[in-house]
């Protein structure tokens, strides 16, 4: 659990101590089995969670293929946000990759926080900019970077995944055709 309040405090900027062990009791441990379901499509996202341990992955799927929108690993939250917030109904599926532990808090448990919590709507503002500024320095390194230079990046920061996750996801997570991804890979290990 300290390591979990660690991310907590990494995530949300400077908390107390008391308002940190009154967000954490709303997370609960569970274990997430290789292959089941977060959130399935066409449901409200009605939990938000931190990855302790495993591979979480979010993607939709379409008449021709499945687009993989993230992949969360330990110390990654992972929810569809625009669903969780807005109680809109989902397209995005989440599915555990390996057997994977997650600290859960549901809907329900996350709005009662600012009733403990009185900064809550600035701990709550902090982790959608820091939401907000991932998902900018990705849209960016999409549209600046070339395969080859999206591969080298992802692969520098995140090597364990390659030998975890199965290929075709990270080439789509990273916009590109597996055929794209194995020239790379295959260039890469030469």
């Amino acid at each position: 659990m300290k390591e979990f309040e660690h991310y907590i405090k990494s995530y949300f900027g400077i908390v107390q101590e008391e308002d940190l062990k009154n967000i954490v009791s709303f997370f609960k441990l569970k274990t997430i089995q290789k292959g089941n379901f977060l959130l399935k499509p066409n449901s409200v996202c009605e939990k938000l969670c931190f990855v302790e341990s495993g591979i979480l992955r979010t993607y939709r799927t379409t008449d021709t293929k499945e687009i993989t929108l993230w992949i969360s690993k330990k110390g990654h939250f992972s929810a569809d946000i625009s669903s969780f917030i807005f109680e809109i109904v989902s397209q995005w599926e989440i599915q555990a990759l390996v057997d994977t532990e997650v600290y859960i808090i549901t809907k329900e448990d996350y709005n009662k926080i600012g009733a403990l919590v009185q900064k809550w709507p600035e701990f709550e503002k902090t982790f959608t900019i820091s939401c907000f500024s991932v998902l900018e320095e990705r849209v960016f390194s999409h549209l600046s970077m070339t395969a080859e230079e999206r591969y080298e990046s992802y692969f520098q920061q995140n090597k364990e995944l390659f030998n975890q996750v199965p290929l075709q996801y990270i080439a789509s997570f990273l916009g590109m055709t597996p055929e794209t991804f194995s020239r790379i890979r295959k260039k890469q290990l030469l």
